[in-house]
């Protein structure tokens, strides 16, 4: 018997009363779980159990019992008893365990013990037993609902032991969340096992354990390895002791106040360094060389002795935590069971969600490569692949890569560092790398760019600089914000110049927003020019070219009640536009845009309708009409207003949540705010008599060869997000007639 195991010389006063019998100590071990000890007759087992003699109270007790090394006539043995209750810190009175008909009945003592004190009791009272009752005990709450008032509770009665078995010398963690541990131990056997692990928030975790060989070690010891699957944050230094169920019950290992702490990089070697020597479960030992295996931080797919190799060519992040990858798989033999995109704990599977795509380019590459030489067919290319990925949560220290599993449970790795983009700009970039014959095109569109797009968050647009050059803040009209992009700077002084000569445009505050760039090259001219003209001008800057992010960035940035969109592509074909906008929006509110037409007076846009084929989708009128057609009629109620130009109420844009960042053209974007709006109630008109002339809409950000491949995916986009609308009265267009 150890002196850890030894009676404690001197008896207390506690534990002397409960050793005469009739009285019990309590002790809480959380608001449900009260610890009672006592002593009696031969008593075990589950039994019936009542607090205060109230039968409400009645529950069933997990009892442990032992002989008393001194017993009395009226105490033979002791027990200690674990039972549920609703309230374990309401006063306690007396205590009645047993069956029903022959229950004993308790008296509590007028002071509750602290843990450590009740575990003291117990080793006075069990002497020689206390490790059988500790085990038994722990052994009990080990079969309950577990949490860290609980746990701690455990961990005070193993440590009631006064002794340790072993130490731990050694603690590391890997990128998966795993955590290695190395040291010798007296009781440790190997297998898997359910343990807690002690520190500042204990936790239970799985640990599969293995044994070795070790010179170093006190006789009788053994060499083990542990590795820790848990589901919380724990960290390799959190860790300050182990307890576990070995050899002859429950024990605890403690930390070596001098152990080593390694990192995810070096404990994969650390473990490679003794796996050899150490034998366990098959499952264990599987386990073990998955984390021997580990992502180390640098890339392994290039040492594979297989005909397997692995490459990125783009990988774009998203504010979300969307992901959108190109690259290639060389696999000719069907080595590869799985492709995985890892980000710490997390994963996402990749080749069960990919668009495959051919690769001419890999295989001319690999051709003459010894691995692959007769290999190759020469005839088909399907090692390209792009492929959307989101849910790997925003560990920013965690590092990104892509895991290769072979078929044989090899692994190999790739690491990664994502360009963050804005999600548009980075769609934008892939659809530039991929052939527009190409024949996976509709479905990497599909499954791939559009569930991208529609993952990603998209910041409301800001505006940067900004630089008066007149007395805007003086003008108390409604505010015209007119957009700039890089296609319309050129246009600017003759655009200027029309807005001093209409006498009303000439007094209006005007906001150019323009893109950066523009701002940085054009500032100072603008301003001249504004001072010439006397125009009451404000510049501000913003960090995008599309028109309808110049736009909002205009309408974020100003305070006015009301506000009148202007697009720098079109100028007004007449004066007076200005005033004709606010009657008209004086007499009916909602949202008022005038006819866009082209250069040679034919119609571009004349309203747009609810389709009467499908009541979520618009359509046109008059366009390719002459001006004249359209020229004289009225004021006119349509489903949806043009924003390149109209007048309207700020906060009802501000409401509606602003043009939608998703798109990447421009056409859905305005009618998706006009979707929005009319839903919300504002109503939308044209104005027949007011003209604005300039070209359709800008041409595709990357060229004409991407323009149909743009609008595609926007269909997609505009009919994922009001095709699956509930037919209401309210998700109804209005359908307005001329």
């Amino acid at each position: 018997m150890s002196g850890a195991d030894q009676v404690l010389p001197a008896i207390s006063q506690t534990a002397t009363r409960i050793m005469r019998g009739g009285r019990v100590v309590a002790c809480p071990i959380d608001d449900t779980l009260l610890l009672v000890i006592g002593a009696s007759g031969p008593v075990a087992g589950q039994l019936p159990a009542e607090v205060n003699d109230d039968p409400a109270s009645e529950t069933s007790a997990s009892v442990t019992g032992w002989r008393l090394a001194s017993p009395s006539s009226s105490a033979t043995h002791g027990f200690a008893a674990l039972l549920q209750t609703d309230d374990a810190d309401r006063p306690l009175t007396t205590f009645r365990l047993g069956q029903e008909g022959s229950p004993k009945r308790y008296i509590f003592a007028p002071r509750a013990l602290a843990l450590r004190e009740a575990a003291t009791i117990l080793a006075e009272l069990a002497g020689g037993r206390l490790a059988d009752v500790l085990d038994s005990l722990v052994d009990a709450l080990m079969q309950l609902p577990t949490g860290r008032q609980r746990l701690a509770a455990i961990l005070a009665l193993i440590q009631a032991r006064k002794s340790g078995d072993g130490f731990i010398e050694f603690a590391g963690e890997t990128h998966e969340g795993a955590i290695f541990l190395r040291g010798w131990a007296r009781a440790a056997e190997p297998g898997n096992a359910r343990v807690i692990v002690s520190g500042e928030s204990p936790v239970i975790a799985d640990c599969g354990i293995a044994t070795f060989s070790r010179q170093d070690i006190p006789p009788g010891s053994t060499g083990f390895i542990g590795l820790l699957a848990t589901n919380g944050p724990l960290r390799a230094r959190d860790v300050e002791g182990l307890v576990y169920r070995g050899r002859g019950g429950w024990r605890y290992t403690p930390v070596h106040e001098h152990r080593l702490v390694a990192g995810p990089t070096e404990t994969p070697g650390h473990i490679r360094s003794v796996l050899l020597q150490t034998h366990s479960s098959p499952a264990v030992l599987l386990r073990l060389r998955s984390a021997a295996n580990s992502f180390e931080g640098r890339e392994t797919i290039s040492a594979l002795p297989v005909p397997v190799r692995l490459g990125v060519d783009n990988i774009f992040q998203a504010n979300s935590g969307a992901f959108l990858i190109s690259g290639w798989l060389l696999d000719p033999d069907g080595h590869v069971q799985s492709v995985r995109l890892r980000h710490g704990r997390t994963e996402v599977r990749l080749d069960d969600r990919w668009t495959r795509l051919e690769r001419s380019d890999v295989t001319d590459a690999f051709t003459e490569e010894p691995l692959f030489k007769s290999m190759l067919d020469r005839d088909t290319h399907p090692h390209g692949f792009i492929v959307f990925a989101s849910g790997l949560g925003s560990d920013g220290m965690a590092p990104l890569h892509l895991e290769l599993t072979l078929k044989d449970s090899r692994r190999a790795f790739l690491p990664l560092t994502p360009a963050r983009l804005p999600p548009r700009l980075a769609a934008l970039r892939q659809i530039k790398s991929i052939d527009p014959e190409n024949w996976g095109l509709t479905e990497i569109v599909d499954r791939q760019i559009v569930p991208f797009l529609s993952a990603s968050e998209y910041p409301s647009p800001g505006v940067g600089a900004t630089l008066d050059a007149g007395a805007f803040a003086d003008a108390s009209d409604p505010p015209i914000i007119v957009a700039v992009g890089q296609a319309e700077e050129r246009g600017l002084a003759p655009f200027l110049g029309l807005l001093a000569l209409d006498p009303e445009t000439r007094r209006a505050p005007i906001a150019l927003v323009l893109h950066s760039e523009c701002f940085r090259r054009q500032a100072g001219r603008i301003r001249q020019l504004a001072q010439f003209y006397r125009l009451p001008l404000r510049l501000m800057s913003a960090e995008t070219d599309d028109v309808h992010d110049l736009l909002e960035a205009g309408i974020r940035a100003l305070a006015s009640e009301t506000v009148v969109l202007l697009a720098g592509s079109l100028l007004p074909r007449s004066s007076g536009w200005y005033g004709k906008l606010l009657a008209a929006y004086e007499e009916k509110g909602g949202v008022v845009s005038p006819t866009l037409a082209y250069e040679d007076h034919s119609v571009r846009w004349a309203g747009s309708w609810a389709d009467p084929q499908s009541e979520y989708s618009l359509t046109g009128r008059y366009a390719g009409y002459p001006l004249s057609a359209v020229t004289g009629l009225k004021l006119t109620r349509i489903a949806a207003a043009s924003f390149e130009c109209c007048i309207m109420r700020r906060e009802a844009f501000l409401l509606a949540g602003g043009f939608s960042g998703t798109y990447l053209g421009s056409r859905q974007k305005g009618q998706d705010l006009g979707l929005r709006l009319s839903r919300a109630g504002i109503e939308s008109w044209w104005l027949p008599s007011v003209q604005m002339l300039g070209s359709d809409e800008t041409s595709a950000p990357d060229g004409a060869s991407a323009a149909p491949l743009i609008e595609r995916i926007d269909e997609r986009l505009f009919s994922a997000r009001w095709a699956p609308q509930p037919e209401s009265e309210g998700n109804r267009i209005v359908e307005a007639c001329p």
